[in-house]
């Protein structure tokens, strides 16, 4: 417990042992209430306070002015009742505001459990960087303060500050807090690595690409603690409900204690004033809105922490709720549901040797970074003399143009070899091919094939078992490809050779198509489908391989770039909509019982006592479950 939890926690103590003590303290009248007023204080001034500078700033109608009203109420009527002899009915006054207060604390003693939950899940935040000085000491600097370029020092046990490069050293990291899976990573010389791991074994040198700021440990730390900001339907219902419940129940318990005591008069009968004020105030206290106001958001808080546990980053509760009305699912192919690690597996000339044509080839696509490009640089395997290259232009959806040592070089797709007016042969042939023409003649093509994750298929059953109606595959590769990695993965769409333009004109139509209350999700990990990953109603990106970005324009991101996370996250969304919904109907079908009996008179202020505090204790007791995602 906080210092803060500590000290109520004393309180009500003191209030319980002043209570049970004054029950058998023989007093009456005035004196009976002073000595009820000391119990009825200590616990509950704090309230009393809140409600009145909640009047003063007017924003009335809220729980302290219901429990302020309420508990008030009941205090002055055991006044009148001494006052006409009878025994006033103080300790239940103190007893609301008793166990009031022992609800509040044990709600905050749940909700600052469930903060530090995921504060430790997501414990990834480096204190310090390590930087050696002239003499070869390190010294421990502020990662905010370590510019682009710095060597950092990484010793087993600690955690990788800021993302970077390995430039001396061998290692295994532990990414579980980034990814949630348990089996490390090795990493060499010349590997990229993301801050939040934590070096295993090994001392690692590290040159930084980022700064601090801009990291992979910053970003996510940002999207967790901003999680909270989009709010889901669900809690946008219960403040909106909150707001027009409040005043409305205290109107009506007003009404309960003002008309049937103006019928009975007006009808001739005992006007019965303190039997309908008693209702009133019972009504009031059993109307306390805690358990949805509470109990919901900490559901979604915990849904989105127990998502993150498992290297999924929600952005917010509104696209938690919405992955479970999600019907549709649109995967972008390479990265995404295949490794995007290609080879080159046959080189086809044409006037031309095979090793010419693969140097021009490498030496043309020496200045981009996408994965084609990567295979070709690493089949090529010498160093490449980039003085060699200019006059470099990409074409979105085409491929490359380059001169190379003054000769002219166009690699691309067969749209480019259309686009440039050469004849080529249509190749069939399961991979990427690479048309290559050299001083505007064709001069053959590169085969390069790429690899399905093996999740891939497992993820597409996992979806539909989940309640998906149809999986699209969208790619700008061809068509021979994409039907071959979409029939092996019994993926039920499949649209190829698309441009960046033509994606999202093939999401907008699947939008069109699809019913108001069905979601379309797209998963894609490369920085072509950010403007995709925009216009979709949840835009899912792969976190650990993607694009910067990607991971900006997605509203969740899988870090381990695992496309089971996805059926995963949907699982983890419908427990969270359906503990939400279950505290929905149980709050409101308690009290609405509980407040039927109070205005007929049958409820006693014992049974309003549980109607608040032990429907909220319970709701939250259920909304805790949300953080475990063992048995989704």
């Amino acid at each position: 417990m906080t210092k803060k939890q500590k000290k109520v926690f004393v309180r009500i103590i003191i209030a319980s042992v002043l209570m049970i003590a004054l029950h058998f303290v023989p007093v009456t009248g005035y004196a009976r209430f002073a000595l009820y007023l000391i119990p009825y204080l200590v616990i509950g001034y704090d309230i009393l306070r809140k409600a009145f500078l909640g009047i003063l700033h007017g924003e009335v109608f809220d729980e302290n002015f219901l429990m302020a009203v309420a508990t008030v109420g009941a205090m002055l009527l055991g006044v009148y009742q001494e006052s006409q002899g009878q025994e006033g009915e103080f300790a239940e006054g103190v007893a609301v505001m008793l166990f009031y207060q022992i609800g509040e604390l044990f709600q905050a003693v749940a909700v600052g459990k469930s903060r530090k939950n995921i504060t430790a899940l997501m414990d990834i935040r480096p204190d310090y960087a390590n930087i050696e000085d002239e003499s070869g000491n390190l010294e421990q600097v502020d990662p905010d303060d370590v510019e682009i370029g710095t060597i950092i020092v990484v010793q087993p046990g600690e955690k990788v500050p800021i993302d970077g490069v390995v430039v001396e050293g061998t290692s295994t990291l532990n990414t579980a807090a980034l990814t949630g899976e348990s089996v490390p990573r090795t990493v060499r010389e010349g590997e990229e690595v993301i801050s939040g791991c934590v070096n295993n074994t090994g001392l690692l040198k590290i040159r930084t690409t980022k700064e601090f700021g801009e990291s992979t440990v910053s970003k996510i730390l940002d999207l967790v603690e901003n999680s909270s900001m989009k709010k889901s339907k669900s809690e946008n219902f219960i403040t909106k409900f909150a707001k027009y419940y409040t005043p409305a129940v205290c109107y009506s318990a007003l009404a309960l204690a003002v008309i049937p005591t103006v019928i009975n008069l007006v009808m001739g009968n005992p006007a019965n004033f303190t039997t309908w004020l008693i209702r009133a105030l019972t009504f009031l206290v059993i109307s306390c809105p805690c358990a949805l106001v509470i109990s919901i958001p900490l559901s979604f808080f915990g849904g989105i922490g127990g998502a993150s546990s498992c290297g999924i980053l929600v952005k917010g509760s509104n696209y938690l709720e919405a992955l479970a009305q999600t019907k549709y699912v649109v995967f972008d192919k390479t990265g995404t549901l295949t490794k995007g690690v290609f080879q080159v597996t046959e080189i086809h000339p044409e006037g031309i040797s095979k090793e010419e044509l693969l140097k021009l080839t490498a030496y043309a696509e020496s200045y981009s970074n996408h994965p084609i490009s990567k295979s070709l640089k690493e089949a090529y395997g010498q160093e490449i003399n980039k003085a060699s290259v200019s006059e470099v232009e990409e074409i979105g959806g085409h491929g490359v143009t380059a001169s190379v040592d003054g000769v002219s070089v166009a690699a691309g797709n067969a749209k480019l070899m259309r686009k440039l007016g050469l004849s080529y042969a249509e190749k069939t042939n399961v991979g990427t091919v690479v048309h290559v023409a050299v001083d505007g003649v064709y001069a053959g093509y590169i085969l390069i094939s790429d690899v399905e994750k093996e999740q891939s298929a497992e993820a597409i059953q996992a979806l539909k078992a989940n309640g998906v109606k149809k999986t699209v595959m969208l790619t700008g590769d061809s068509k021979a490809v994409a039907e071959y990695v979409a029939e092996k993965l019994h993926i039920d769409e499949v649209k190829s050779e698309l441009l960046p333009g033509d994606k999202v004109d093939a999401v907008e139509a699947l939008l069109q198509s699809k019913s108001a209350k069905e979601n379309l999700a797209f998963v894609g990990d490369g920085i072509n489908d950010a403007p995709v990953l925009s216009r979709a109603d949840i835009g899912v990106a792969m976190g650990a391989l993607g694009s910067d970005a990607a991971i900006e324009a997605a509203d969740i991101v899988l870090m381990d770039d695992n496309p089971m996370k996805l059926a995963l996250a949907m699982k983890i969304s419908r427990k969270c909509l359906r503990i939400v919904y279950e505290n929905i109907v149980f709050a409101l079908g308690v009290k609405a019982i509980c407040l039927i009996l109070g205005a007929l008179g049958i409820a006693s202020m014992w049974l309003a006592i549980f109607a608040d505090v032990g429907v909220t204790v319970i709701a939250v007791l259920n909304a805790i479950r949300c953080l475990s995602v063992k048995n989704v």
